[in-house]
């Protein structure tokens, strides 16, 4: 069945072409919210909305997105600069660009990691949901950095269990705005879907139980580089905490992040990233750990920010 989305026009988005702010707040591609509006599928103030009209502040926006296609129905799809950087007859660990989604969903016809595996020939567990062949967690498709999968039936069902227990370490990195006071710490605030805005999650009571450690790495005037530890691992999780204690990440526009400030610093996503992930491996139980370097645009970004002091 299709699904509706229905929200508000963020402020950070008012006068923003329609393709460019539906792929922000949705995660798609701009080539499929471009598609999406050609269809009329795309609604402001019960208006349809060419790809290039502008939106206005504190329209309403409706936005139909198509039944999610399984693996089945997409075709594999190489995924320039995505790197396998650790490999064995169980598992894979993949250095996810940006841009990228995990697997296919509603509105998404871009590239996936599973569709990217596939088309280099990989194997994965076929355990699990048909559409997330392997995917024992996930990454935003706004989101860069590492990402284990599963290859094996027995890695699928050994990695969902450490990753249920919260076994693995997953360590992140993340600009934020501002300055968080203290320094370090933790956010434990539950999390659910937003009760008015269903494209994003919130701190809300009844939520899902949510841990954030934080320490700050690099402070500069307007913005700290923050290690993030997560000891759970709730959709949007960093982006949602970090939201509610009134630091959001850099280019974060859908959770309230200043829009001119990314612009600045020629982002087009939130300043966020996977670095090093460590897990018991499922066979052996032994320990495994892997780490990635910033992408092209989040370390330019970084070096621009540096530069203001």
């Amino acid at each position: 069945m299709p699904e509706q989305r229905a929200l508000p026009v963020p402020d950070g988005l008012a006068g923003e072409r329609a393709d460019v702010a539906i792929s922000r707040l949705l995660g798609l591609t701009r080539t499929r919210a471009a598609e999406l509006a050609a269809a009329g599928s795309v609604l402001l103030d019960g208006r349809a909305l060419d790809k290039s009209d502008r939106l206005t502040a504190g329209g309403w926006l409706e936005v139909t997105l198509p039944e999610a296609p399984t693996p089945s129905q997409l075709p594999p799809q190489p995924v320039p600069g995505m790197a396998v950087v650790y490999e064995d007859d169980d598992l894979l660990v993949v250095d996810k660009p940006v841009g990228v989604a995990a697997h296919p969903s509603p509105g998404w016809d871009g590239p996936t990691v599973i569709g990217a595996l596939a088309a280099s020939g990989y194997r994965l567990s076929t355990s699990g949901p048909a559409e997330r062949q392997g995917v024992v967690h996930r990454l935003d498709v706004g989101t860069s950095g590492l990402m284990a999968v599963a290859k094996s039936d027995l890695a699928y069902t050994a990695l969902k269990r450490a990753f249920k227990e919260r076994t693995p370490e997953k360590i992140y990195h993340a600009l934020v705005q501002g300055h968080p006071d203290p320094s370090e710490g933790t956010v434990d605030a539950p999390i659910g879907r937003h009760p008015q805005h269903s494209y994003k999650m919130a701190v809300i009571a009844g939520g899902k139980e949510s841990i954030t450690h934080y320490e700050t790495l690099e402070a500069m005037p307007g913005a700290s580089l923050l290690e993030i530890h997560l000891e759970t691992g709730r959709t949007h999780q960093i982006r949602v905490h970090m939201a509610a204690v009134r630091h959001p990440c850099v280019g974060d526009t859908t959770y309230g992040a200043d829009p001119t400030l990314g612009a600045r610093l020629g982002l087009t996503r939130q300043w966020l990233h996977a670095l090093r992930l460590g897990l018991p491996h499922p066979r052996t139980g032994e320990w495994l750990e892997v780490s990635s370097e910033y992408p092209e645009d989040l370390s330019a970004a970084l070096e621009r920010m540096r530069a203001v002091s």
